[in-house]
């Protein structure tokens, strides 16, 4: 189930017996949780932490004794009822509260939101059923800030082969045509590499990635990037310049997560610029941090501005298929 705001739904209770049944009560409980929960093997330590978005409990069936402070009600203060054999719905309409963070599910962590509810006997007996819903809290980039539809560039140089040799400096400028996408957009790179040095660069990539950080007790206790999509050019020799224009990255189908509000678990999408000299020297990595929404720019008129490159989902997925492979290295 979607719930969107305000929230509503119906509580069902099934009497499958002949006769009758006696009751107290029936109570309903909201619950929306962060949770990070991670253990260290090797040294048998664990990082455990929880906060909570929403807790809400409600009376839908029977009547409270009037106590403040939720203090225990007896047999004698609740009303007993006798609901007949069938079926039994309980409406409810609940309006969540703004700014909820998306419902996600990690591999060591998640934010979750669940309906519980408790069936009472006066025996004693409580009947309790819980029901998982998914919170959607989208991203519009018609309300972010606007500079996220600039471009923005980063530029490196550095020294590759042995510096005793005077072997020129590397230089390389990565421009991207704005900050903030949706998926189903391309990325569009424009890139000059420079090769004053003596050292051929064996290739040229770039990489979007997905980092998802966990943190318990305010310290970030692991850090996961995955590869969602990559291209790459060939080699560079000595003394030469490459150019990358108007290169397109596909950002494919990806959950609309927006985890503001979540103190525990943080996602972010960047664009690495790498340059892989050929031997054993150290990569050249520029990092660009862009965001990934849920809704695409509009024009004034209210038209999608469809850029080139652009195939929109029909559907997002709901969790991520690739959070049991392996990180990127």
């Amino acid at each position: 189930m979607i719930y969107t705001f305000p929230s509503k739904g119906h509580q069902v209770v099934t009497i499958r017996k002949c006769v009758g049944k006696v009751l107290l009560s029936l109570y309903f409980h909201i619950v929306g949780e962060g949770v990070v929960r991670l253990s260290d093997r090797g040294s048998g330590s664990s990082h455990n932490d929880k906060e909570n978005y929403i807790d809400f409990r409600m009376k839908l069936l029977g009547e409270s004794n009037g106590r403040a402070g939720g203090s225990e009600r007896t047999v004698e203060s609740d009303r007993m009822i006798i609901l007949s054999p069938g079926v039994h719905s309980f409406p409810f309409k609940l309006g969540l509260p703004l700014g909820l963070p998306s419902t996600f599910l990690g591999k060591h962590g998640w934010v979750q939101y669940y309906c519980k509810t408790a069936l009472k006997e006066p025996s004693g007996l409580t009947h309790k059923n819980q029901q998982v819903f998914i919170v959607m809290n989208p991203i519009d980039l018609n309300l972010e800030p606007a500079l996220l539809m600039q471009p923005f560039h980063c530029e490196i140089e550095d020294t590759l082969g042995i510096p005793c040799l005077n072997s020129g400096p590397v230089s390389c400028r990565v421009r991207l045509d704005r900050g903030g996408y949706v998926p189903g957009e391309s990325i569009c790179l424009f890139a000059t590499i420079d090769n004053g040095s003596r050292v051929t660069i064996k290739k040229t990539k770039a990489i979007l990635t997905e980092t998802i950080q966990y943190t318990a007790k305010s310290k970030i206790v692991q850090s996961e990037t995955r590869e969602l999509a990559s291209l790459q050019k060939g080699r560079i020799d000595p003394g030469t310049t490459d150019h990358w224009k108007n290169e397109l990255l596909y950002i494919p189908p990806l959950p609309p997560t927006n985890l503001r509000g979540c103190h525990l678990i943080k996602i972010q999408y960047d664009v690495y610029f790498i340059l892989e000299p050929k031997g054993v020297d150290k990569m050249l990595k520029l990092q660009l941090p862009i965001m990934i929404a849920t809704y695409p720019i509009r024009n004034s008129d209210g038209t999608l501005q469809r850029r080139k490159g652009t195939s929109y989902p029909s559907t997002l997925p709901i969790f991520r298929p690739w959070l049991n492979t392996s990180k990127l290295k």
